[in-house]
């Protein structure tokens, strides 16, 4: 223990680090935009951006549908089958698409949003509030507009309410953790 603080100070330090809580440090305005602004937005908002910009041009729901299925790129893999024909062995080739890297997107930034969900405090409550708000989003586009009905962003919306419900569940648990009941009587 240091001369420079009393103990009830190091015991209360000790204590918040204990909880999870280091000293108080000074806000950072760019990691407090990063706490609140929900990540999952992302993603739908390149949804939005193609599928509206898309459907502008003249271009129909089903083209929006099949832009999704093109593939982008093509990885030969070590495994091959062979042809029944000639016995000869073709090497398996792994397509990916437009849709398929726009899941994955979403995936990474849905397990960044998972993290950021451990939080709890006045930012946390924002998010969830706003990860509440793109769920809802996500759902009256899926819901009613012709170009959003697909897997690709049936999974986006997915991701978005497993977002909500797990800001949601994080928050009741640490809260619950941190009530503190009087068995004295």
């Amino acid at each position: 223990m240091s001369d420079n603080i009393t103990r009830g100070e190091y015991v209360a330090l000790e204590s918040g680090r204990r909880r999870g809580r280091g000293p108080q440090r000074e806000p950072n305005a760019m990691g407090a935009i990063f706490n609140v602004f929900p990540l999952l937005i992302v993603p739908v908002l390149m949804y939005n951006i193609w599928a509206f910009g898309r459907t502008a041009t003249g271009t129909t729901a089903a083209d929006v549908r099949g832009l999704l299925d093109r593939r982008v790129f093509g990885i030969n893999m070590a495994s091959s089958e062979s042809t029944v024909a000639g016995g000869a062995s073709v090497p398996v080739e792994w397509i990916v698409t437009g849709g398929d890297l726009l899941v994955l997107v979403a995936l990474l930034l849905l397990f960044v949003e998972l993290l950021k969900s451990t939080s709890t405090g006045t930012a946390a409550i924002f998010n969830h509030a706003l990860s509440m708000l793109v769920f809802i989003i996500c759902l009256v586009e899926f819901l009613l507009h012709p170009a959003f009905a697909t897997t690709v962003f049936f999974l986006i919306l997915i991701m978005a309410l497993l977002d909500v419900l797990a800001g949601v569940v994080v928050t009741i648990v640490s809260a619950r953790r941190d009530v503190e009941f009087d068995r004295g009587g």
